[in-house]
Formats: structure tokens, C-alpha cells, sequence
């Protein structure tokens, strides 16, 4: 009776995994359906790399919108990285384990709070502080780095925890035998050790922040040009599908969906990285 339960129970998992994969190669036979024809027609040279977007005129560059989606995902990389590792850092090695209890739940319920707050919040405070402070017109290519930042703060925040407290204890206590601080044990030996996990949730930090739409149109400006300056206003790539698909029609609306293709095969990248790094750590620790 026990072995006949443990069957169902497989096979309906196995069902559950086998559906998410068919959902996914769904959306993937239609975004490639809808958009492919537009690049064989156009070409992937002059979709990728022209930067005139004028649709009504049949010009359909989309380069000033990949120059600014990667400014923007990198610049909200660089404050939440150092920000999330260091957290995990604190927490896993030197914090009190009520530190951990309280801080860590709270970093993760920012996962959960829905990415238009953030972007309200960008919009009615800190694109009028950058204003005032560093002049420009606020809503900038700053404004959509700092608050992805923050919307990425709890998945690398997560994953860093998880990867510094996998290293086993003995590493630690080696290090701390031999004559190094807490410090320089956690410096030169934890860190190390979990490099590829730290690695993993820079990436898949990478991926939510490419991804993101909602806080993005709000804070970015949404300008079609090339930014020159992190001060500069901006569209990504994103923004630009969220913006348009609403009216667009014949290759105006292929061109968004070629414009998916690209964002699909960038995160998939992204993804087949961080699988790759998890890995990669989990082949270290056997």
C-alpha cells in the first residue's frame, strides 16, 4: 500500500514538473512564432545595433533601448550586490542568531511587495531628491538603478545566506587554528568557498532586474535615445514592450515580440549561469 501511495505521489509530481516545462516551451514556440519572421525580414544586424526607433516610419532599432537596460540592470547590480552580500555576511558570520530571526524575514518580504510601490515611491521621492541634488530631470537612468537595487536586495540577499552557511564549519574552524581572525577566516577562506553561490545570486539578481517593467516605466523616463549619462532619461527594453503593445499593429507588434526574443535569450543565459555556478558549488562540496 506504501509503495503503490509513494508511486502516486511521483508520478503526480512528475506531472506538475512536466506542465511547468510545457508552459514554458508554450511561451517560447509563440514569443519566436510571433517575432522571428520580423528578423529574418529585417535582419538581426540592423534590429539589434540601428538606434532609430520610429516605428510609424518603418525604423525599428532597438540599440539605445538595450544600451539603456543594460546601464540600468548593472547600476541596480552594483548597489544591491555589495549591499546583499555584505548583509549576508553580517548575518551568517558576526550577527546574532535574533538578528538573523528578525532581519532576514524582513529583507525577504520586499520580494512581496509589489514592484509599482517601489516604483511610486521613486517617483513621488527619490526622482525629486536626485533632481534637486544632481540636477536633471529626475527620472533617470539613477533613479531606475537605485530602485532596483533595492527590488533585488532580497534574492541575492537570500541566496548569499544560504551559500555562506552551506561552507562547512571545519573550513572556520581551520582557518581560526592556523591564526586568522574572524575576519580574515571569513575573508580568505568562507568567501572562497562560496564564491559560486554569491555568484549564482548576483545573476539571478541580473535576470529579476533585466526583467522588471512596472517600477521602470515609472522611474526611468522612458526616453527613446541613448543615455550619456546616468542622469540621462531612458527606455529598456521592457519598458518599451509595455508601452507600445497596447497599440501596436502588423510589424510594429512583431518587432515588440522580436524585442521579447532578445529579452528571453538574455535571461535564459542568465539562468543556464546560475545553474551552472550552483553547480559548480555543489560539485565543491562533494
Amino acid at each position: 500500500m506504501r509503495a503503490t501511495s509513494d508511486k502516486v505521489v511521483e508520478r503526480a509530481l512528475l506531472a506538475v514538473a512536466c506542465t511547468a516545462v510545457f508552459c514554458l516551451l508554450v511561451i517560447a514556440a509563440f514569443i519566436f512564432k510571433e517575432g522571428f519572421p520580423f528578423l529574418l525580414k529585417v535582419g538581426p544586424g540592423n534590429f539589434l545595433f540601428s538606434s532609430d526607433w520610429r516605428p510609424d516610419s518603418g525604423h525599428y532599432g532597438i540599440f539605445p533601448m538595450i544600451v539603456s537596460s543594460l546601464w540600468v540592470t548593472f547600476g541596480g547590480l552594483a548597489i544591491g550586490a555589495p549591499l546583499g552580500i555584505a548583509g549576508a555576511i553580517f548575518l551568517s558570520e558576526f550577527g546574532p542568531p535574533s538578528a538573523m530571526r528578525v532581519v532576514k524575514p524582513a529583507i525577504e518580504l520586499l520580494a512581496g511587495i509589489p514592484s509599482v510601490v517601489f516604483g511610486f515611491i521613486g517617483v513621488m521621492v527619490l526622482a525629486p531628491f536626485i533632481r534637486r541634488v544632481a540636477g536633471g530631470p529626475g527620472l533617470s537612468v539613477l533613479a531606475a538603478a537605485i530602485v532596483l537595487g533595492v527590488m533585488i536586495l532580497p534574492t541575492i540577499m537570500s541566496i548569499s545566506i544560504d551559500s555562506l552557511r552551506s561552507v562547512p564549519q571545519s573550513y572556520r574552524e581551520g582557518a581560526l587554528a592556523l591564526g586568522a581572525t574572524r575576519w580574515q577566516a571569513v575573508r580568505m577562506v568562507v568567501l572562497k568557498a562560496a564564491r559560486p553561490g554569491l555568484l549564482a545570486g548576483m545573476i539571478l539578481g541580473m535576470g529579476r532586474a533585466i526583467g522588471e517593467t512596472m517600477a521602470v516605466i515609472m522611474v526611468a523616463g522612458n526616453a527613446v535615445k541613448m543615455p550619456a549619462s546616468a542622469l540621462d532619461s531612458a527606455r529598456t527594453l521592457t519598458a518599451n514592450i509595455a508601452l507600445e503593445m497596447g497599440y501596436a499593429t502588423g510589424m510594429h507588434r512583431q518587432a515588440l515580440f522580436a524585442t521579447g526574443i532578445v529579452l528571453f535569450v538574455v535571461i535564459m543565459i542568465l539562468n543556464g549561469a546560475a545553474t551552472a555556478a550552483l553547480r559548480r558549488r555543489g560539485a565543491a562540496k562533494r
